[in-house]
């Protein structure tokens, strides 16, 4: 059985983990090629401090580029940069300062991801390296401050999904609308926490650009990792890459690695195993528009131009979308025009560097002639922070990645996403609408899930971690129990809440009742994408408080599943077992939301087996790397423990 991209990736950098080649589900320690930080540099400063760490194992691995919230001129914010600026000197990190560009923009054009490596970010846009061949994933604070100070993090294997691009972009569609399309064509969680692989014929039809659009805002479609294979076109713009470096007395990669890349770029196997096959017509790709408020709907160009939606605020920013191919298509656009009284546009580059290549092509000025506000490169109104907001009542048309309420400014106003000459020609319309007449059509949905499971694999037990855990089988039979329902917002902030009042209010807002009908030792089963919503810990230690020794679901949010073991808290994953409790409690399930049918479930960890009522389920098995975390009761005294500190 042949290995996936990612897999193939995972296994070139793998710092621990089983000694055969790795799959799906695979519990890992990566050594990453990099790690990039941002403004929450900060937040992974006193992490690594708590810790205990002195020293950054591999400071060469580390970049820090400040990007968020360089609009403000606060005292305690020019303080917070100074401070991430003078920890990058001592140690020797890699830093970029406010104003250099975005910060996954500048691991791009910076040299600092390569085909085949694995680089991570503590973002959630680290999707956007896949474009250049690489694994790109997001990690959450603590795992870098892990990195910083050993070198590695822990990853679990997504399971990955093949999408094949066919045809060729009609003139007039962008990377933008295909990875539009693909977000409102399949909305249900169907790629929610895979790795994607983009392949086919039509991958050689799109531009770099498109290309890093596609990847960016695949995080906002769900999977962990968006990647496109190494082609011509990958290999012409890291030699523009390298030639720019050059110039500064830069190397981080060779002429011949550019041949190596060109003549044995990285590929998944022939017979490589994926969970499902998403196949894309770009040639039926036509303009679309995402929203209000949401990418899970979305409407034909040619259809919401018919309602001539007003608009007060449009935006060419952030890093999905504001790189010189972007900023030309719109200056195409807007030159000899104006942005339409009452619509303020607002404009920032990706990077300095692409800042100053607009200037260079005359692009940024037809944009300031047309009535373009230029902001510094950086996230600014995308993140909500910094001038641009959006008001209560006004509607945005974006070509940002993300248009939750809120996110750009008042949870009142209505928020749009579309391509740079979507965005370029509304503002002149003050409408939303395009610059070219376009065919209303949508592409099919082609979509086929292949039957995988896990293989039940001896384990070897370390010492301190059980063999097997028996318990009561409390079935939670919703999907999507988010972090709220788990632990409610009136205790999440209070600092003066103890374990035995967590064990009281567990799972408050899923069901009132379920602190009074649990106990300790109960296995919690739930079902798909248990955890999700906000990133609090709570939601994880509450359950330990309340004796629950781990929960089982069909499928976790990736921010739980790293929040649970980073608080040595076991999560398995075991879809067909949920499958079949939902047969037979589907008339109590209907009705209930905590099932207590009274018998025990068994889990043997030195198999990968799970048995309930005489039937077996198999799950991934948990090696060396989950079980450390969990004897040493989380990531932080695992690392101290190998530091020498614990």
């Amino acid at each position: 059985m042949g290995q996936t991209i990612v897999e193939k990736i995972a296994q070139a950098h793998l710092a621990e983990g089983p000694k055969r080649p790795l799959r799906t589900g695979d519990f890992v320690a990566i050594r990453p090629h990099r790690v990039m930080t941002h403004d929450n540099t900060s937040a992974v400063i006193k992490k690594f401090q708590t810790i205990g760490a002195k020293k950054i194992q591999n400071p060469k691995q580390l970049v820090f580029a400040l990007d968020h919230d360089i609009q403000n001129k606060d005292d305690a914010n020019v303080h917070k940069y100074q401070a991430i600026e003078g920890f990058a000197k001592y140690h020797g990190v890699d830093f970029y300062p406010a104003g250099s560009g975005i910060g996954h923009q500048i691991m791009v054009e910076r040299g600092y991801v390569l085909p085949g490596s694995f680089v991570v970010a503590s973002d959630s846009h680290s999707n956007m390296y896949g474009a250049l061949g690489a694994v790109g994933t997001p990690i959450v604070r603590t795992d870098a401050a892990a990195a910083w100070a050993t070198g590695d993090f822990w990853w679990q294997i997504p399971r990955s999904i093949q999408v094949v691009l066919e045809g060729t972009l009609p003139a007039g569609a962008t990377g933008k609308d295909v990875i539009i399309t693909l977000c409102g064509l399949y909305n249900h969680d169907e790629v929610l926490n895979a790795a994607v692989e983009f392949s086919g014929p039509g991958v050689a039809s799109l531009s770099m650009d498109a290309r890093f659009s596609i990847s960016n805002m695949s995080t906002e479609w769900g999977p962990l990792v968006g990647w496109f294979p190494v082609d011509e076109v990958t290999t012409k713009y890291l030699q523009g890459v390298k030639q720019r470096l050059a110039v500064q007395g830069i190397e981080r990669f060779t002429d011949r690695d550019i041949t190596k890349w060109s003549e044995t770029p990285p590929q998944p196997d022939p017979d490589a195993v994926y969970a499902a096959r998403i196949v894309l017509d770009l040639s039926q790709v036509t303009p679309h528009v995402s929203g209000p408020d949401t990418v899970q709907i979305m409407s034909s160009l040619a259809e919401i131009e018919k309602q001539k939606i007003p608009i007060q605020k449009a935006y060419l920013l952030s890093c999905v979308n504001s790189r010189v191919e972007d900023l030309a298509a719109a200056a195409t656009v807007l030159r000899g025009k104006k942005v339409a009284p009452g619509v303020k546009l607002y404009l920032g580059a990706a990077s300095k560097w692409v800042q100053e290549e607009a200037e260079r092509r005359g692009i940024w000025q037809t944009l300031l002639d047309a009535g373009a506000n230029p902001l510094p490169a950086g996230c600014g109104p995308c993140i909500g922070l910094g001038v641009g907001l959006l008001e209560p009542g006004e509607v945005g048309i974006s070509a940002t990645n993300r248009n939750f309420k809120g996110r750009m400014g008042s949870r009142d106003a209505k928020c749009y996403l579309a391509s740079p000459e979507v965005v370029a020609a509304s503002a002149a319309a003050g409408y939303i609408r395009g610059h070219y007449k376009m065919a209303d059509r949508t592409p099919a949905r082609v979509y086929q899930e292949f039957s995988t499971g896990a293989a039940a694999e001896k384990v070897e037990i370390l010492p301190g971690f059980p063999e097997r855990v028996r318990g009561r089988l409390v079935f939670l039979p919703q999907d999507n129990v988010n972090t709220d329902a788990i632990y409610g917002k009136d205790y999440t902030y209070r600092d003066d809440v103890t374990p035995e009042t967590m064990a009281q209010v567990v799972m408050e807002n899923y069901d009132p009742q379920f602190a009074t009908r649990t106990r300790a030792g109960d296995v919690v089963v739930s079902g798909f994408n248990f955890g999700t919503g906000s990133s609090r810990e709570q939601a994880v230690t509450c359950l330990k408080a309340k004796g629950i020794p781990l929960v089982i679901a069909a499928s976790f949010s990736q921010t739980y599943l790293r929040n649970a073991y980073n608080n040595g808290f076991l999560c398995v994953e075991v879809p067909g077992l949920v499958k079949r409790l939902r047969e037979q409690f589907a008339e109590i399930g209907a009705k209930e939301k905590t099932i207590v049918p009274g018998d025990e479930i068994a889990i043997d960890f030195t198999s990968g087996m799970i048995t309930w009522r005489g039937e077996k389920f198999a799950f991934p098995a948990l090696g060396s790397v989950p079980q450390s975390l969990v004897i040493a009761q989380g990531v932080e005294n695992l690392v101290a423990k190998r530091l020498g500190l614990g």
